[in-house]
């Protein structure tokens, strides 16, 4: 017996890719891009590094599948947090800047894998479209939520004031992420509701959101 061979396990192609994906994953929070061979990644995932290359053409490849796998996550964090929210859209936009916000979201180890990764969006174009397609999708979910507020804003305008909310949200995950010590429970979510609605023009709190003035 080889020191590569495993003990045979009867288990599905998606639930190998699932793993290896995860152990990558867990290996780049652990110790960076560089803690993440294929040996290693074969050793946490339970296979050999031959099985790897069989799912993956390359270790690009599969750096590429885990940076999706990550930004899947994050952003369906975010949309789980709308399924049981009420229709009123003031309390659904809250919920989803709540959710961005906060715990899992906001985690030190998801950061370390974003940094691990995010790299390689300058000189990869693979990455850089998964970047893209992540961005884009976290994106218009919250333009979405934004043009269902009672206010009047163009299409220009909406897509306009969710790229700025997007980017604040962004700077308080970072620095949440980074620091989470140096915030009090509940401290991001406030202060990001409530730049939200000053970028905005609106009051949103609980209950329906009130204009502070016509957006046109």
């Amino acid at each position: 017996m080889t020191a590569d061979r495993r003990p045979y396990k009867r288990e599905s192609e998606e639930t190998r890719r699932d793993a290896m994906i995860s152990a990558a994953l867990d290996l780049v929070a652990e110790g960076g891009p560089q803690a993440a061979t294929v040996r290693a990644i074969a050793d946490r995932a339970g296979v050999t590094p031959g099985l790897i290359r069989h799912y993956f053409a390359t270790k690009d490849d599969l750096t590429r599948a885990a940076y999706l796998r990550l930004m899947d996550r994050m952003t369906g964090d975010n949309a789980e947090a709308l399924q049981d929210t009420p229709e009123d859209p003031g309390a659904r936009l809250v919920a989803f800047v709540t959710a961005s916000l906060r715990p899992p979201v906001v985690d030190p180890l998801r950061l370390g894998v974003w940094a691990g990764f995010i790299h390689a969006v300058r000189s990869d174009d693979a990455m850089r479209a998964i970047h893209k397609q992540s961005y884009l999708a976290y994106r218009d979910m919250l333009q979405s939520l934004i043009a269902a507020l009672p206010r009047k804003a163009d299409d220009a305008r909406l897509r306009a004031d969710a790229i700025a909310c997007n980017a604040v949200i962004d700077g308080l995950w970072l620095e949440g992420s980074a620091l989470p010590e140096g915030f009090a429970p509940g401290e991001l979510e406030r202060i990001g509701i409530s730049a939200v609605a000053a970028i905005l023009g609106m009051t949103l709190t609980d209950t329906p959101p009130t204009p502070s003035g016509d957006q046109t």
